[in-house]
């Protein structure tokens, strides 16, 4: 007898099935060495859907740093912070507030964790928890998460996407007193920046408190990679104790975890009631030691990293624009290649592989269907002739696929094969 849930696997992993069966299947190709350049199946690959927005994961004092930590620390803790906090992490705690001018900080085993764990430490019965309609699983998650508390949960409600008119919609016809706003700073999948002013502006009108989520805006907006926030001018300009900023060492930071920054007693607070936090084990300290390693490169020579990826990023995006891509409403160094269609992105996917170059396929559910694109990420650890020569490949099989000009394939209606 088939138990449900093999009946339900069976049942939910029909198109990966397909996917395998049609030899387009994208995900989980296993990298044989880390970094921006790698190899899978032997092959060179440079990987232009990596994080890594400062190329620093494979810098040599980061390595250094990490293996050091091994000597002194082990690989791992094997407990939680509450009783397995080391010297390194508070340090580097202490690091972060003053490098993001924030009063306090607190470091998590993810940057998932973190977002899931504020909101849940913030969120109750008397809170409406608003989220930009193209929020982040992690702030979804968490904001469900707290709306589901027995006799304790939280209202959610949405606004129309960097939409400020929406949000003040929202905050009027709330049902709680309180209100937590939850927004990006750079989303993920298209690329681009929060409309930051405007929403804040409303937030501060409505007394509302905000959790900033600037994973991809740390190390990649701002002078020195302080994020949105210094992008824009507007350090210090809401009111400390109204927020929270959640970012993340997977991008900039070159490993894993989250950081939480805001006034000290509300991170206080956070780090006694955050059960994500609290019941998971230590930030391993190798990736302490690499973390603080990439903050040392930012403290001493952020403005010219930054720069740096931002003249690979405007040179990538000239060049796309003028090839006629179409790449959305991205206005930063993520870039999508919109497909628009999930034949076009696996088959576009496959045949840059297939000459060294990764760009990721993001199909329906990650998108609507209608918005299927390739993920293209400009990090500074990208050279020119590495742009050059996926720009190349863009234009041929761009062409090969319509893509550039937005034709169908042919007159067979879209097949649906995969999703992330």
């Amino acid at each position: 007898m088939t138990s449900w849930i093999k009946a339900k696997a069976h049942s939910e992993l029909a198109r990966i099935r397909e996917a395998w069966e049609k030899q387009v299947y994208p995900y989980f190709r296993p990298f044989e060495s880390g970094g921006l350049h790698t190899t899978i199946n032997g092959k060179p690959i440079v990987n232009f859907s990596s994080n890594d927005y400062l190329g620093l994961t494979n810098h040599p004092k980061v390595k250094e740093a990490a293996k050091a930590a091994v000597d002194r620390y082990a690989c791992g803790l094997s407990s939680s912070r509450v009783q397995a906090t080391t010297v390194a992490h508070v340090e580097l705690e202490e690091r972060l507030a003053a490098f993001f001018r924030m009063p306090k900080a607190l470091i998590t085993t993810t940057g998932y964790q973190a977002m899931v764990g504020a909101i849940m430490a913030l969120a109750d019965a008397e809170t409406t928890i608003i989220l930009d309609q193209l929020s982040h699983a992690c702030i979804l998650d968490g904001s469900f998460l707290a709306a589901g508390v027995p006799k304790n949960g939280a209202e959610v409600r949405f606004f129309n996407h960097n939409s400020a008119r929406s949000l003040e919609r929202v905050l009027r016809t709330r049902e709680r007193k309180n209100a937590l706003v939850c927004f990006e700073g750079v989303y993920s999948l298209d690329g681009d920046q929060a409309a930051i002013k405007e929403l804040l502006d409303v937030c501060k009108r409505h007394g509302a408190c905000v959790i900033l989520d600037d994973a991809h805006g740390t190390g990649t907006l701002g002078t020195h990679g302080r994020g949105i926030l210094e992008e824009h001018g507007l350090e210090g300009s809401f009111p400390i104790e109204q927020l929270v900023i959640v970012s993340t060492f997977s991008k900039t930071f070159g490993g894993i975890g989250g950081i939480i920054l805001g006034d000290e007693e509300v991170v206080d607070h956070i780090k006694h009631r955050a059960r994500s936090f609290l019941f998971s084990a230590t930030l391993p300290v190798p990736i302490v030691a690499a973390a603080s390693t990439i903050l040392d490169m930012l403290e001493s020579e952020g403005p010219a990293l930054v720069a740096e990826l931002k003249e690979k990023a405007a040179y990538m995006r000239k060049s796309l624009l003028e090839l006629g891509f179409d790449l959305g409403a991205s206005n930063t160094h993520i870039m999508p290649i919109m497909c628009r269609d999930e034949r076009k992105a696996l088959f576009m996917h496959l045949a840059l592989l297939e000459n060294g170059v990764l760009m990721v396929p993001i199909t329906y559910p990650g998108v609507k269907q209608g918005e299927e694109r390739l993920r293209l990420n400009i990090t500074r650890g990208h050279s020119h002739e590495d742009m050059n020569r996926a720009l190349e490949l863009l234009d041929l099989y761009g062409q090969a696929f319509f893509v550039q000009s937005g034709e169908p394939l042919d007159d067979t209606p879209s097949s649906s094969y995969i999703g992330p």
